[in-house]
């Protein structure tokens, strides 16, 4: 089969790997606009159950992943003057940069043949027996045929930069901080030995109030620096260097498709779906595509059967996913409601954010009841079934509100 993955990020590299894995006469080619080793981003996390997979589907990959990843099983969330520290899952991080470099060498030695530089326009698109869309939120590819596939963003409300800190931060962590227009936090895990990422979030409100939607880049910096100068600990933040000298601040929109295949084109990673960066599962989800596909195409003797059962496989398993990075934005955006509790309940209610319960109930009630459901298996047992019912119902509205 001969096949062309459009974008050179985690999902369009990975599967090359695997289709040449499962058979080495497949012609893959994997199409990047941008230079190697160009890419933008500080670290992304996973965890050990994406490690798990990837050990299943190529072993040396995996091998060299875990390597050059940092691990860490504790949280801790600074409130004001106040600080928790809780343990956790075990979570691994490694730089975006370090993780296409090790995905693109590895293709290269399974005889993948890689193109960077090389942008693909859908008015000229490569001939091959299987196209896969791999080239993000914004693919061109899916948005030349927009009304087949019925993409749909969705903008959340918060204003978030990604920036980078030589601060090596030893567990994940959470700073909550009250200025004068409202409250900002940030985000902060290791990524190597040598680096943290630093994604940092407020209301649009308090971004305008601070003047850091119309700063430069140096000047946002420089503010964002003495407001998380208590986890900082004097070292910088570092930013993307816009040509301009602007500071890249966001909204996050969710992406949604109605189908992810036309013909022989296919949609993978943030081309098919993206997830709210507060749950950290987009490059998961991504390489979680690429094993789905590619196990689709093994087990399938025709392609329209293949990418029919990938979409319905991915989208059954990203119900649960999407459904957590919905309500974790929600938790973030509505903030006021968690900042005051005292510190242990306000962790633990970070911790439960996801929850499709937690919007409905009191705060402080649902955290009583929460530590009540650890001990007793009967709560336990009605909380996972009224969760999805409310989840479910929320759901419903929400999309006949739209109509």
């Amino acid at each position: 089969m001969k096949v062309a993955c459009v974008g050179g990020g985690p999902a369009g590299l990975y599967l090359s790997i695997l289709l040449k894995r499962q058979d080495p006469s497949h012609d893959v080619t994997v199409f990047e606009r941008d230079p190697e080793g160009s890419t933008y981003g500080w670290g992304v996390t996973y965890w050990q159950g994406l490690l798990d997979r990837l050990r299943v589907h190529d072993p040396e990959s995996a091998r060299a992943i875990e390597e050059h990843s940092v691990v860490w099983n504790q949280g801790v969330a600074h409130v004001g003057d106040l600080s928790t520290r809780q343990p956790g899952d075990e979570g691994h991080g490694i730089g975006r940069h370090k993780l296409l470099e090790i995905l693109t060498a590895r293709a290269r030695a399974l005889g993948v043949r890689l193109q960077f530089d090389h942008e693909i326009t859908a008015e000229d698109p490569p001939d091959a027996d299987l196209v896969v869309a791999g080239d993000g939120v914004h693919s061109a590819l899916r948005t030349h045929h927009a009304d087949h596939f019925g993409a749909e963003l969705t903008p959340g409300r918060n204003s978030y930069v990604w920036l980078g800190t030589t601060k090596v931060f030893d567990s994940f962590t959470f700073a909550f901080v009250e200025t004068e227009h409202g409250w900002i936090w940030c985000y902060g895990y290791p990524f190597s030995p040598a680096r943290s990422t630093c994604v940092i979030e407020c209301a649009p409100e308090t971004c305008a109030g601070l003047g850091l939607d119309r700063a430069n880049e140096a000047d946002a910096l420089a503010r964002l620096e003495k407001l998380f100068a208590h986890i900082l600990d004097g070292h910088p933040l570092i930013g993307r260097s816009a040509t301009d000298g602007s500071s890249q601040w966001l909204t996050f929109r969710t992406l949604t498709n109605r189908t992810w295949h036309r013909g022989n084109l296919v949609l993978l990673g943030d081309a098919a779906h993206t997830t709210h960066y507060s749950i950290g599962a987009g490059t998961t989800l991504a390489l979680e595509d690429a094993i789905a596909l590619a196990d689709a195409l093994r087990e399938n003797d025709g392609l329209p059967q293949a990418l029919a059962r990938y979409e319905r496989e991915r989208r059954s398993a990203l119900l649960s996913p999407q459904s957590a990075a919905r309500y974790s934005a929600q938790w973030y955006e509505n903030l006021s409601r968690y900042i005051h509790l005292p510190p242990e309940q306000m962790f633990a209610l970070l911790g439960q954010r996801h929850s499709p319960l937690l919007p409905y109930v009191p705060p402080q009630l649902y955290y009583r009841l929460d530590r009540a459901a650890g001990q007793l298996e009967a709560l336990r047992r009605f909380k996972r079934w009224l969760g999805p019912k409310i989840a479910r119902s929320a759901h419903t509205r929400a999309l006949a509100s739209r109509k």
